[in-house]
């Protein structure tokens, strides 16, 4: 077979029926159902016109008694030994092992608890002390009020910003969180809630019973104070 044969033969993993894809599978059913062989497959992309990518690597791993630490220690060199792994695969591969060792002597990212308003307030003061303008950001946390991400839902004028109920809830079940605040700033340095303010609270508050998501708070901040919903028996 000529080399332009086997170019036109050789599949990549698009090409492979859905069932065989690594790609589609860790997508439907997570990482962690796949096989080393598999992940390793995703990296390098294709194999050769004899041999699918997740068969070249069940077969180096095999060389090496199925352990990634292992396969970690060759070299570039040795593995463009094998068929079907040039120079840019072998560099992939060998990079994805070093990213494993790494990640294994990094401690675990601390999140902050923000169980309380005062808590909530003195991490968003940072953000919105020299605000000019209102803005409105949502904070999404776990059951243990651990934080898990916060997001600017919007920027607004001196008096308002308008805030997309729709996207905050979306956002909070993207990132499984069980726990919402919302937050603004009013650059008055006046943390009275408004007429509004007092709609946006129940709006939020419904949508987010209707998810099961605990809205914890709604808080105003401002240079130097704050105002809770929660705190004010309001929620």
């Amino acid at each position: 077979m000529s080399k332009k044969d086997e170019a036109v033969n050789k599949l990549n993993i698009n090409q492979w029926a859905k069932a065989d894809r690594p790609r589609e599978k860790m997508l439907e059913q997570g990482a962690d159902c796949l096989s080393d062989a598999e992940l390793l497959a995703i990296l390098i992309g294709s194999g050769t016109p004899h041999e699918t990518a997740v068969s070249l690597m069940q077969r180096i791993l095999s060389d090496y008694n199925n352990n990634l630490n292992t396969l970690g220690k060759l070299s570039v060199n040795e593995l463009m030994e094998y068929n079907g792994i040039g120079e840019a695969k072998a560099i992939t591969t060998l990079a994805a092992c070093e990213l494993g060792k790494r990640r294994s002597t990094c401690q675990p990212e601390k999140r902050p608890n923000l169980s309380s308003a005062n808590s909530i307030y003195r991490y968003l003061h940072a953000k919105m002390q020299d605000l000019e303008t209102e803005q409105a950001w949502i904070l999404l946390m776990n059951q243990r009020f651990h934080l898990i991400k916060s997001l600017c839902l919007s920027r607004g004028g001196l008096t308002e910003t308008a805030v997309d109920i729709r996207v905050a809830i979306k956002a909070a079940l993207l990132n499984n969180a069980t726990v919402l605040v919302l937050a603004h700033n009013h650059p008055s340095n006046n943390p009275q809630p408004s007429h509004d303010d007092d709609n946006l609270t129940q709006r939020m508050k419904k949508a987010c019973e209707l998810m099961r998501i605990y809205f914890a708070d709604h808080i105003i901040v401002t240079d130097g104070n704050y105002y809770s919903y929660q705190e004010q028996g309001r929620l």
